[in-house]
């Protein structure tokens, strides 16, 4: 990773799903202050990410399969921002599409962030995690995301209180809808119209991110959530 090595004078930000939506707005955000790496499963679209940025590099990865490309030595945030959403009602769900939901927004959040818990650390960084209003509330036809959500706000709540005394700080943030490929696609699920006026925009949420990143060592955002003004 010689671009980490170059910019050894910048704070490191690993940003999961950043290629698009959200962690692609985050990760520029953050661009302006640290050396970015731009987690995805797509080379292409990693490279393209990381040249609209002054130092960054990409992290390809395919974060449900496991078997995670080396970290750097040096991490001072790492997002959580990949997600995926599938599923309807429970009795029409079978195990493999919980398996599936569980494997990105679950148990890849835990592998990786094990993995980084040694340079984290050692930089008393911060972890976030990227959740969603699901992570608060299920309804009808959206119990795997949801449960899924929840089970990511119980990692969050148990690797805060586990690594406060060392100085890693854990923020859970909460978007509500937010204009999103994601977005659209359970927005279609649901049957009803797409009307961006009530949502949230990725930059929205990236704003968000900073908000924690930039808090005082002294302080800790736990838990951020973030909702559209308008409601329909």
């Amino acid at each position: 990773m010689s671009g980490i090595q170059a910019s050894d004078r910048l704070p490191v930000a690993l940003v999961t799903g950043a290629t698009r939506g959200i962690g692609r707005a985050i990760a520029l955000e953050l661009g302006h202050t640290h050396h970015v790496l731009i987690g995805g499963r797509n080379a292409d679209a990693t490279a393209e990410v990381a040249a609209q940025l002054p130092s960054a590099e990409p992290y390809v990865a395919d974060l449900a399969a496991g078997g995670l490309p080396p970290l750097p030595q040096r991490l001072d945030v790492l997002v959580h921002s990949a997600g995926v959403e599938e599923g309807g009602r429970i009795g029409d769900t079978d195990r493999a599409t919980w398996e599936r939901v569980f494997a990105t927004n679950v148990f890849a959040v835990a592998e990786l962030t094990r993995l980084a818990l040694p340079a984290l650390r050692a930089a008393h960084g911060i972890v976030v995690t990227i959740n969603s209003g699901s992570g608060f509330n299920s309804g009808p036809g959206g119990g795997v995301y949801a449960a899924s959500k929840f089970a990511l706000r119980a990692f969050a709540d148990a690797l805060r209180e586990e690594e406060r005394a060392g100085g890693v700080r854990v923020s859970s943030v909460h978007p509500g809808r937010t204009d999103s490929d994601m977005q659209r696609a359970l927005t279609a699920k649901l049957g009803e119209d797409y009307d961006t006026e009530f949502f949230l925009a990725p930059e929205d949420v990236a704003a968000a991110v900073r908000l924690v990143v930039d808090l005082p060592p002294r302080g800790t955002v736990e838990t951020l959530s973030v909702r559209p003004t308008r409601r329909r």
